[in-house]
């Protein structure tokens, strides 16, 4: 890749610029032109080393989620999965090597309609699924570097690291406003000159409001980072592995803490239990360029903590079946909030 598209990639997945004109400033920045920002960004988003440039919201700070998984016979995956995928809630589903198979995220707008995608999906498929809620997030930013030296090679991992057990939404007070943003820039800004003035025609606001809603929003921790948000996979990140453990009430949250520390472990986060099926409450995930790489990881981990004799699983990533932004808004929500007459 060229030097700006490195620099793209690596120093603007997080305190992307809030201003009217942030592709000039990032141009300024990178001492080169603001189309050729502009054109980097766009052949990024078509290669798919970009997914979108937007927020990363805190999960449940503006809606319901979950990791759900379930065991297919391995003749029926993609069958299933091809199922599971045809649902708007579901934004990310992996392939992994276990008898529970199949992992996908589903985000709904409440807890509510979270559990009527669920049944949804449990009566589409044919198959009972189970779901793994979120309890504590040590490490759930998944931001990767792409740093030209080592000098700086921590930047975006050192930045996240804030634990937060899952809390109530945070929507502001002008939570009508709030909602049309959020829907409007849930898959990313427009790669224009003026962005925020775009989203702003969308919502029937200023330039100057849409940027300070982002901006408290990001203070409230609604937004956990706004930035450029890549695609690992297509970044070279082949190879990852969801590690997870049985860790007593006691000493999770330490060892959480501890665990997001280490520069491989790109996640990190308590969900519940569900027994019998699953005893496991602490989960990692391991980014790496190749098997090898995750397993050295997964190694090291094991001896630093001692954790050989606890029970856990390794299960290892086999295919991709969807990776996409999650969607917090829908449409129909879209259009009953801009029938208010203050749009």
């Amino acid at each position: 890749m060229s030097l700006v598209e490195r620099q793209l990639l690596n120093d603007f997945q997080r305190d992307f610029p809030l201003a009217p004109k942030p592709f000039a400033k990032i141009a300024k920045q990178l001492k080169t032109d603001p189309q050729v920002v502009l054109s980097t960004l766009k052949a990024l988003k078509k290669r798919g080393m970009v997914s979108r440039i937007g927020p990363v919201f805190r999960p449940h700070a503006i809606g319901a989620s979950t990791l759900a998984t379930m065991a297919v016979p391995s003749a029926k995956i993609e069958r299933i999965a091809a199922i599971v995928n045809r649902f708007e809630a579901v934004n990310h589903n992996y392939e992994r090597e276990h008898d529970f198979n199949l992992w996908f995220v589903v985000t709904a707008e409440d807890q509510a309609q979270l559990q009527s995608e669920l049944s949804g999906i449990e009566k589409a498929t044919g198959y009972t699924l189970i779901s793994l809620p979120l309890v504590v997030g040590h490490h759930i930013d998944l931001g990767f570097q792409m740093n030209l030296n080592n000098a700086n090679r921590n930047t975006i991992k050192h930045q996240s690291r804030a634990s937060q057990p899952v809390a109530e939404a945070l929507i502001q007070d002008d939570g009508l406003l709030d909602e049309r943003l959020i829907e409007t820039i849930q898959f990313g800004l427009p790669l224009v000159g003026r962005p925020y003035r775009a989203v702003g025609k969308q919502i029937g606001r200023s330039e100057a409001a849409v940027i300070e809603r982002i901006e408290r929003m990001q203070t409230s921790g609604t937004i956990k980072r706004f930035g450029v948000v890549v695609r690992h996979r297509e970044l070279g990140y082949r190879a990852n592995a969801m590690l997870v453990w049985d860790i007593s009430e006691e000493r999770v949250d330490r060892l959480g803490e501890q665990l997001s520390q280490l520069d491989c472990v790109t996640l990190c986060y308590q969900r519940q239990r569900h027994l019998p099926e699953w005893p496991y409450n602490l989960f990692c995930m391991i980014h790496g360029r190749d098997r090898s790489e995750v397993e050295r990881c997964i190694e090291e981990i094991t001896k630093r903590f001692e954790l050989h004799s606890l029970p856990h699983q390794v299960l290892f990533s086999t295919r991709r079946f969807k990776q996409r932004g999650a969607r917090y808004r829908s449409k129909d929500t879209s259009a009953h909030l801009s029938s208010d007459p203050r749009g």
